[in-house]
């Protein structure tokens, strides 16, 4: 009689080798922010690896309807601070920009420029954003322990007419645990 067991093991091998890894996975509960501090909770982003890069999960409300600049920045921290005029800042405890290899510039998720450009969130006329978004140059390893913004206003993906692509104030942070 033939053993089956060389066979066997074989085929765990095999799917061993074809299951792919867990992906990386993170989360951020997104807090309304103003000058005096950080508010109420507007709900959550859910981060994970996959092939096309970070992919970002969001249900978010109590926002304006419309574009909204949404980066991830260095610091994490949600804490309001002074801005260089010495004003007190919604979340400007979170620095600026992730921008690890100093490039200085705003080009959007795929461009040239620092890689805490994440795509425009679009809004609904009930002030929810649920999306699913990608950032094809990050990771939840370079993510954790960043703060997630989302701003005022949409966003150009260029310095131009106004700096990190005129989105304005910050409205809502969250840290990436």
């Amino acid at each position: 009689m033939r053993s089956f067991l060389p066979a066997a093991v074989a085929a765990s091998t095999l799917l061993a080798l074809a299951t792919p890894a867990l992906a990386e996975e993170a989360s951020a509960e997104m807090r309304a922010v103003s000058a005096e501090g950080i508010g109420e909770s507007m709900g959550t982003v859910q981060l994970s690896d996959g092939d096309g890069g970070l992919t970002l999960v969001l249900e978010v409300q109590g926002l304006t309807p419309g574009e909204h600049g949404f980066h991830l920045h260095e610091n994490g921290s949600c804490e309001p601070a002074a801005n260089a005029e010495g004003q007190m800042t919604a979340a400007q405890g979170a620095g600026g920009h992730y921008d690890p290899d100093d490039t200085g510039t705003h080009a959007g998720p795929e461009g040239d420029g620092h890689k805490g450009d994440l795509p425009v969130l679009e809004v609904g006329s009930d002030g929810i954003a649920t999306s699913e978004l990608s950032a094809p140059r990050l990771t939840v390893a370079d993510a954790r322990g960043k703060a997630l913004m989302i701003h005022a206003g949409g966003d150009n993906y260029s310095d131009q007419p106004k700096p990190l692509g005129g989105g304005g104030g910050r409205v809502a942070c969250g840290i990436v645990q």
